[in-house]
């Protein structure tokens, strides 16, 4: 039948430039015609025409849509559909709106969820479309409703005409996709907080009530976003005094490397409180990699000291790992031997590593690392630092005063600096010291 001359009304405020597009509805309200307005808001569809999905189940007496044109001028297509049966078949991927009459019968004819029961079930069989209600002039308190029900508007059936409805057509695709879009950024910053405070609680807590030594470290995941890296570190002091300090490093960047990485930093503080040291306990960490790798191919290397409680002497361990630097009262800052270095772990079936006795003194700082702090660029030319060049550096930052956390801060910075920017690998540093 003819469609009636529709009455002036004012457009929302999201189409006047009062408001931005990505509101949301606050308590709904139709789209209202204004005089005169050419502009109007224009989804992104790429290019594409335009598909509207009508859901009408009176062909008889249903509005007679007028002709429908995008913002460009472009035909609007329209699909019509006799039930939820029908539209469920027609809802493909390039149907931007859905046109949905109210009146239309609830599924099964019982309406168990209320007068909203089609709308309802619409919105669960099409929730990334979006969704206009069609109510029967002056039932605002209906399309109200709708709204509040997870429509992006409404209209009176028998106030449609073609501008009115092409612009409400335009206006719902685009809320819809502003509210999904916040809705995946929305979820995207609270995975990203989960992921955070896992990894946070995955960094290890120094256990060392008890003992003289002062701590410090500094840690940077290569991997961009991330807490957690493939390097690992740990401290622990046993019962009979004495500080247990380990710093290693899972070959790759990615999270199984990382979760790797928390597995063997757990594993070598359960084994070292249970009274395991040196080569047995790298025997048994090698079992632990073996068994929770996902390929053949990863490895680990590691560097273990145990300090004696008189702090003056200490075992090393080497697996493959750069060997430690220590500092001492006047003499210039070195590298322990690591003549002993046995192999990475996870490389070779049965193999040993033996452990080195180092004499510290009365007066040192130890300093574990990854070799991501020498492996950094030096300027343009493609050089490494190295470990000359680290040991060159921390005896020049040793010789200004720093110490502690100071002194990995700027070591760490330095490093940075002298690569041009971000360094690609985890970085890992641990400073113990005694009266330096």
């Amino acid at each position: 039948m003819p469609v009636p001359v529709p009455r002036q009304r004012a457009i929302p405020a999201v189409e006047s430039g009062q408001a931005p597009a990505a509101a949301p509805a606050q308590g709904g309200g139709p789209l209202m015609e204004e005089a005169n307005r050419t502009e109007a808001v224009t989804p992104n569809t790429g290019g594409t025409t335009l598909t509207l999905l009508l859901i009408e189940d009176d062909p008889a007496g249903s509005p007679v849509l007028p002709e429908l044109r995008d913002a460009s001028g472009t035909s609007i297509r329209v699909r019509t559909a006799r039930n939820l049966t029908e539209a469920e078949r027609l809802l493909t991927d390039d149907v931007h709106c859905i046109l949905l009459d109210l009146a239309l019968p609830a599924p099964g004819g019982k309406d168990t969820e209320g007068e909203l029961a089609v709308l309802k079930h619409v919105l669960e069989l099409a929730p990334r479309h979006a969704v206009l209600a069609l109510t029967a002039s002056g039932d605002a308190e209906r399309g109200t409703e709708a709204v509040r029900v997870g429509a992006q508007d409404y209209l009176f059936r028998d106030e449609l005409d073609g501008r009115l409805l092409s612009r409400a057509i335009r206006y719902a695709v685009e809320r819809k996709r502003s509210l999904t879009t916040e809705r995946k950024l929305a979820e995207g910053r609270l995975r990203a907080q989960e992921n955070r405070r896992l990894e946070r609680g995955l960094l290890p807590t120094p256990l060392l009530d008890g003992s003289s030594l002062r701590f410090a470290a500094r840690y940077r995941p290569g991997r961009s976003r991330a807490l957690l890296g493939g390097d690992f570190y740990d401290t622990v002091r046993t019962p009979d005094g004495t500080v247990h300090a380990m710093i290693g490093d899972v070959c790759g960047h990615g999270p199984d490397e990382a979760a790797l990485g928390v597995e063997l930093r757990i594993a070598w503080r359960a084994l070292t409180l249970a009274g395991l040291c040196g080569d047995e306990l790298l025997s048994t960490l090698q079992e632990v990699l073996e068994h929770e790798r996902s390929d053949e191919e990863i490895f680990a290397t590691l560097c273990t000291v145990d300090i004696a409680p008189d702090a003056r002497r200490a075992g090393l361990c080497l697996a493959g790992h750069p060997a430690p630097l220590v500092a001492r009262p006047g003499r210039p800052a070195e590298l322990l031997p690591y003549e002993n270095n046995g192999p990475a772990l996870g490389l070779l079936k049965g193999a040993r590593w033996p452990r080195m006795q180092v004499e510290l003194g009365a007066e040192w700082s130890l300093m574990l690392y990854t070799d991501g702090l020498i492996e950094g660029r030096v300027g343009s030319g493609g050089e490494r630092l190295g470990q000359d060049g680290m040991v060159e550096m921390v005896r020049r930052q040793l010789a200004s005063g720093l110490t502690g956390e100071a002194l990995l801060r700027a070591a760490v910075n330095e490093v940075r600096q002298l690569n041009g920017g971000e360094l690609t690998d985890d970085v890992a540093v641990v400073l113990l010291d005694r009266g330096l």
